[in-house]
């Protein structure tokens, strides 16, 4: 008979997302210590995926040793399958959860946190949102993933963009992610900055496209087209390939739970200037790694930026900070051996009953 896994993570959304980025780096490194299966779509690096219907049959027992397995969710959809499979298939399984919000959730899946066994809240403000937290872990970076290039300027002329440099903001195009606040702050800066490029990469989504459409519009009439492009989304090896070759991250969102473009981009040797939300505050290292501005402040960031272009040996120095608060303070193993020591918590715990 086939051996119970351990662990079973579950990536229901097939769109790469920051979730997706999160947990790719963590599954990574899990399925090197742990029995486990991913349960849903295909995440860069990770073993493949099976479906849910096969993680129920492989659920049916439990492990060799252990009480039940541990199934690892971070969306709402997750969690209700999870919830299926304990209470109603009554698989000898156990939920844990984790949650980035820095908000209250509404009405359901309030509902649905409240029926894990286990939070896991990535900060200490996403805890006081959510009931059972058992450990406050950080995201972390895989740095072995994500490095600096060997020469900026090389890895910049290899991604095809134009410019001697480049500037970018990472994620979904819509108001909450700020992407008209990079968009306004670099039709400030570029002016004075002739060899700088700004990429702004993701995707609008359909409910979207009359933003996307509205921010293009603004780069036109600033005659900036040339210079403030829109690639869409970049597949993650890439997008990698990408970050080496940048200068600076300019993320400024009006919300963030976490955000970990920042974070893999010190780890790439690239600071940032970001709005203060999210965990941007604490990567920033108090102004070593990068900068911090006011929710909206888009003059802020755009003279921040600008400074930063028209200072090269402060860029470097923070360039270096930067990898340096990412490999010795963000590092994936961290995040891996917080998470693994909540299922350990579980495990013992039963044990004792």
């Amino acid at each position: 008979m086939t051996q119970t896994p351990l662990l079973f993570v579950t990536n229901f959304n097939k769109n790469f997302t920051g979730v997706s980025a999160t947990a790719a780096g963590v599954v990574r490194a899990q399925a090197k210590g742990f029995d486990l299966r991913l349960v849903g779509h295909s995440l860069p690096g990770c073993p493949d995926p099976i479906d849910l219907k096969t993680a129920r049959m492989l659920s049916r027992r439990a492990p060799d040793g252990y009480p039940f397995s541990i199934w690892h969710v971070r969306r709402n959809t997750e969690m209700r399958a999870a919830i299926w499979a304990r209470d109603v298939l009554r698989l000898p399984i156990r939920i844990v959860f984790t949650s980035a919000a820095q908000r209250r959730h509404s009405a359901f899946p309030r509902w649905l946190i409240s029926r894990m066994d286990a939070v896991i809240a990535t900060t200490e403000a996403a805890s006081e949102y959510v009931p059972h937290v058992r450990a406050v872990v950080p995201h972390g970076v895989d740095t072995e993933t994500f490095h600096p290039a060997n020469n900026r300027a090389t890895a910049w002329a290899a991604t095809g963009f134009p410019g001697k440099r480049g500037i970018a903001t990472v994620g979904r195009i819509r108001p909450e992610k700020g992407t008209d606040q990079f968009v306004d702050s670099m039709i400030r800066v570029l002016p004075s900055q002739p060899d700088t490029t700004a990429l702004v990469i993701g995707r609008a989504g359909g409910s979207n496209d009359a933003f996307l459409g509205d921010l293009k519009a603004r780069v036109a009439a600033a005659n900036l087209k040339d210079r403030i492009l829109f690639p869409g989304e970049i597949e993650s090896v890439q997008l990698r390939k990408v970050l080496r070759g940048l200068s600076l991250l300019v993320p400024l969102p009006r919300y963030e739970g976490y955000g970990m473009t920042p974070l893999e981009a010190m780890a790439s040797g690239v600071p940032f200037v970001a709005t203060d939300t999210g965990y941007f505050r604490a990567f920033s290292a108090q102004g070593d790694a990068g900068h911090v501005v006011p929710l909206g402040d888009v003059d802020g960031a755009a003279a921040k930026v600008e400074n930063l272009l028209d200072n090269p040996d402060r860029l470097e120095t923070m360039s270096r900070h930067a990898l340096e608060v990412a490999r010795n303070s963000y590092g994936i193993q961290t995040e891996v051996d917080g998470i693994n020591a909540v299922y350990q918590q579980l495990w013992n715990e039963a044990s004792r009953q």
